[in-house]
């Protein structure tokens, strides 16, 4: 019998592309409400595990658990459907690139989800788009397209977008990367405000101040295994594994 009291469970995960395993038997868990930061170099497994989370890379072994409920079960493909988009409606994910409908506004795109799977109204789907991109800045530009937008503007959108769908977990696939540096505070500090709202979120970031700052835990990974976890002005400040103080000397030296 799985134990339920961690608000996301991950069991032995194995990921494997081929003969490549990006994932070699990964367990960890995160409370409600914390901040876990995942870093590391490239190739390292980031990306391919917040994906696991959601099942968007279904995992070759090994279990996902949302809130007491297994995300990646194996069921009869119209039961498995059902099931996981039920499961995807409870867990919000950014993208580095932001995936907003170029042919959409702000407001259909924020608008969209929540009115064809949770049957919202257009007026209640409006109401609760105008609150979320008011929550990210974003709502004197409800009516723009996103070829409109700056970077920035787009994911704060895709937040909001993620938010409107009132997700218990969010997931952050390296949010700020493909931003120009001074456009990347502005995704930092909505992250900031949506931790000290206690979201429960998990975040693949190169960005080890943003981490130090907001994150409860920090998880670095290399080679498709959590190397080091804790907090982060141990893990940042006093490593204990030498593969850890050699990524993060590099680190800073690459920022230099």
């Amino acid at each position: 019998m799985t134990d339920t009291s961690d608000f996301v469970r991950i069991e032995h995960a194995q990921k494997s592309f081929g003969k490549l395993e990006v994932l070699k038997d990964i367990s960890l868990t995160v409370e409600r409400g914390q901040i876990v930061a995942i870093i590391g170099p490239s190739g390292s497994g980031k990306s391919t595990l917040l994906r696991a989370i959601n099942d968007l890379d279904a995992l070759t072994g090994g279990e996902i658990w949302l809130d007491g409920v297994q995300v990646n079960k194996t069921l009869p493909h119209r039961q498995y459907e059902k099931h996981i988009n039920e499961m995807r409606q409870q867990i919000g994910m950014v993208f580095q690139h932001f995936n907003l409908f170029p042919h959409l506004t702000v407001r259909e795109n924020v608008t969209m989800a929540p009115m064809l799977l949770k049957d919202l109204s257009k007026a209640e789907a409006n109401k609760l788009a105008e609150e979320q991109l008011d929550h990210v800045g974003m709502l004197e530009r409800i009516d723009y397209y996103p070829s409109q937008l700056s970077g920035g503007q787009k994911q704060r959108v895709a937040i909001a977008r993620a938010l409107a769908m009132k997700p218990k977990l969010m997931l952050f696939d390296e949010a700020t990367s493909a931003l120009d540096p001074e456009l990347v505070d502005e995704v930092n500090q909505v992250m900031k405000k949506l931790a000290e709202d206690h979201m429960t979120m998990i975040i693949v970031t190169h960005e080890m101040d943003f981490a130090a700052a907001v994150c409860d835990r920090v998880l670095f990974m290399d080679q498709g295994v959590v190397v080091e976890e804790g907090p982060p002005e141990v893990v940042f400040k006093n490593p204990v594994k030498d593969r850890t103080r050699e990524f993060l000397r590099k680190h800073i030296e690459g920022a230099k």
